[in-house]
């Protein structure tokens, strides 16, 4: 929108409080903050929101893989074909044979319901989730037949136990007697203690060697199921279709989608009506400023009236009052992404101030699945917010800009 010289002028000084005019700029002031905190608001929301899909997706792919094949009755015996196979499929990128059994674990008097994964060692030690979110020991203490394994640190804070020390599983394969099973007791010393992030793996994961799960459960040489990892794994579906369809004698193919539906639907729709909820905000804050405009107008009859008789045009007074009402709107726009970020930044002391305030912890770990409040800023996003924002501003100027285009100078100043 070019403004003429006068133009800007005119719009610069109705931008300004005048005499007499002190409400109308404290209902602009308050449209400003409005928009500022609608926009703030639906920033840290929605890139709280993508931080949580995203972190959530990294944590649970890094340990199941974007796709598994699950044997029937819960193993599989020619799961080396199977690797072999999926290795040679186009788009795949690894695949993973593991073991993975619940069980009860114990230490000192301390029972925990836990989740026993068999791996190969290399694979251990060449998965990131783990390698890298080693907190104390280390994993090349697991070694097959060595009796070492590493466990998450929730569930070594709900033991009691650290690196060094034995605890028992539980295992309810055991030998058959005239009285019935007798579960197994295998004792395993602590080699390493890692922390993923996510609460419920942090509180039940425990990692061994493969061998070493094979011999716990009584599997012989068979594995529970192969994760599978793709180049995409949106395209998951696609890129393993020719696998699945020679492994069907073999197991069931399950990709993350399946696996974790419930999870990610449920972030999905949160995330749909959160932003819609949201957006609501910024459209209050510019009937905010609707009315500020509408206040002016009136205020400004006889200004406007002056102006025309001075030669002004219609479609000039229409610019002044529109850009009155987008500055108003860009100013609560370019502070509201800086709330925003500021917030988004700081956001781990924020939450550490207001469970001062409040008294009460305002992220749970155990029931936000995370351990940390995450965050993933998306600027096509943080671009469609800006522009939504900017439009509603531009569509609350106009009924107050044609109004005042549309003063009739000789009604306002027949009596002047």
């Amino acid at each position: 929108m070019i403004l003429s010289r006068y133009e800007r002028m005119i719009a610069r000084r109705y931008l300004l409080p005048g005499r007499g005019e002190a409400f109308i700029f404290l209902v602009a002031g308050i449209s400003l903050v409005a928009v500022m905190l609608g926009v703030a608001a639906l920033v840290i929301v929605m890139s709280v929101m993508n931080g949580f899909r995203a972190e959530l997706f990294d944590k649970i792919v890094g340990l199941n893989g974007h796709a598994v094949v699950q044997g029937y009755g819960g193993q599989l015996r020619d799961w080396r074909d199977i690797v072999r196979e999926a290795q040679a499929t186009p788009g795949v990128t690894g695949a993973t044979p593991l073991i993975e059994q619940p069980l009860m674990a114990g230490f000192n008097g301390r029972v925990e319901g836990v989740l026993v994964r068999g791996m190969r060692v290399e694979d251990i030690r060449s998965n990131p989730t783990i390698a890298t979110n080693v907190v104390i020991g280390s994993l090349d203490r697991l070694q097959p037949g060595a009796g070492t394994v590493a466990i998450g640190s929730r569930l070594a804070q709900a033991l009691g136990a650290t690196v060094g020390t034995e605890i028992s599983l539980i295992s309810p394969q055991g030998p058959a007697t005239p009285f019935g099973t007798v579960p197994r007791i295998v004792s395993y010393r602590i080699g390493a203690i890692f922390e993923v992030g996510i609460f419920d793996y942090d509180k039940a994961f425990i990692v061994m060697p493969m061998e070493d799960a094979q011999t716990l459960l009584l599997m012989g040489d068979s594995v529970g199921l192969v994760e599978i990892d793709t180049v995409d794994p949106d395209r998951v579906g696609e890129i393993l279709a020719p696998l699945e369809a020679k492994i069907g004698a073999s197991g069931v193919l399950a990709d993350w989608r399946r696996l974790n539906s419930e999870i990610f639907e449920a972030l999905q729709v949160d995330r749909l009506v959160t932003f819609t909820v949201l957006s609501i905000l910024i459209v209050v804050a510019v009937f905010n400023i609707l009315s500020s405009l509408i206040m002016l107008v009136r205020a400004k009859t006889r200004d406007i009236a002056i102006l025309r008789t001075m030669g002004a045009t219609r479609g000039g007074l229409i610019r002044i009052f529109m850009t009155v009402g987008t500055t108003i709107g860009s100013l609560g726009i370019l502070a509201g992404l800086i709330l925003g970020f500021v917030l988004l930044y700081f956001r781990e002391q924020v939450l550490g101030f207001v469970g001062l305030i409040s008294g009460q912890q305002i992220w749970d770990p155990s029931m936000r699945y995370l351990t940390e409040l995450p965050a993933k800023t998306d600027p096509v996003e943080v671009a469609g917010i800006v522009l939504m924002a900017f439009t509603f501003s531009v569509l609350a100027t106009l009924y107050p800009a044609f109004k005042a285009a549309s003063t009739d100078p000789v009604q306002v100043l027949r009596y002047e």
